[in-house]
């Protein structure tokens, strides 16, 4: 009985650990991937008791605290209101795609964000945050437990419209390069999400997006065909944000094989 009653305690700390407290990490150095972008990259699905409840011992994420937790929604923090997004059905896919291997996830998006605030030393009020700062130092923390193998990106509904989609290439190009520079790595991945085309003003961003594989190397855009809004027109539902990060994995597979 006294044998029983130690297992039990020690199932019971090894359970503590899955569900949220800091994880030791072993020699094997992680696959990293960034979860950049505003709030659709951040998630808004609804945080239901089913989604509450998905996690997979083979993915981290780096939480608000800088520590490696097991990845469970919401990943984001950076608003009240981050619930389900794609990031963690994303981290899933790429385990299952990855032997062997463990994934960490960096979560970095901001909701409400423009592109011209993932620029140094912009300061985003709303949110009290600097967001490509910010994104930089926990890019450099996770950097010294892995290796940055790309990025997830899903941004443009504060930049759909005519001026701003204009010039939205040109910004992100420069995005894509100063990421890659900071992690020296010319061809990492980097993976674009098209804007829900539930939205009809949307269609700024998606049609722009379409040529940035021809702009910039490694690069791809997976579709958001077939998603529907929570509610408000502007934020993908609970299942499209779980199947979009499984799109976003495809993508990425897509570009790692190359």
């Amino acid at each position: 009985m006294k044998n029983i009653g130690n297992l039990l305690l020690i199932l019971m700390a090894t359970a503590i650990t899955s569900f949220g407290q800091a994880t030791s990490l072993d020699d094997n150095k992680m696959d990293i991937y960034l979860l950049l972008g505003q709030s659709n990259m951040a998630g808004r699905g609804k945080l239901t008791d089913e989604y509450k409840a998905i996690f997979d011992p083979r993915v981290l994420m780096l939480n608000k605290a800088g520590e490696w937790v097991v990845a469970k929604h919401p990943l984001h923090f950076d608003k009240p209101v981050a619930a389900v997004g794609p990031g963690l059905s994303f981290g899933i896919a790429m385990a299952d795609a990855s032997p062997g291997k463990k994934i960490g996830l960096i979560p970095c998006a901001v909701g409400g964000t423009s592109i011209n605030k993932w620029v140094p030393g912009a300061f985003d009020p709303s949110t009290k945050t600097h967001p490509w700062d910010d994104a930089e130092i926990r890019i450099k923390e996770g950097m010294k437990h892995g290796v940055i193998k790309g990025v997830v990106w899903h941004q443009g509904e504060a930049d759909s419209n005519p001026d701003s989609s204009a010039i939205y290439l040109s910004r992100l190009s420069t995005l894509i390069s100063r990421i890659r520079k900071l992690v020296d790595n010319d061809k990492l991945p980097f993976v674009a999400g098209e804007l829900g085309r539930y939205e009809p003003h949307y269609k700024y961003i998606n049609e722009v997006l379409k040529d940035l594989p021809k702009k910039v190397r490694f690069t791809k855009v997976v579709s958001s065909d077939g998603f529907i809004h929570n509610g408000d027109n502007v934020h993908f539902d609970s299942a499209s944000a779980d199947e979009f990060g499984k799109r976003y994995a495809k993508g990425m597979l897509e570009l790692r094989d190359k």
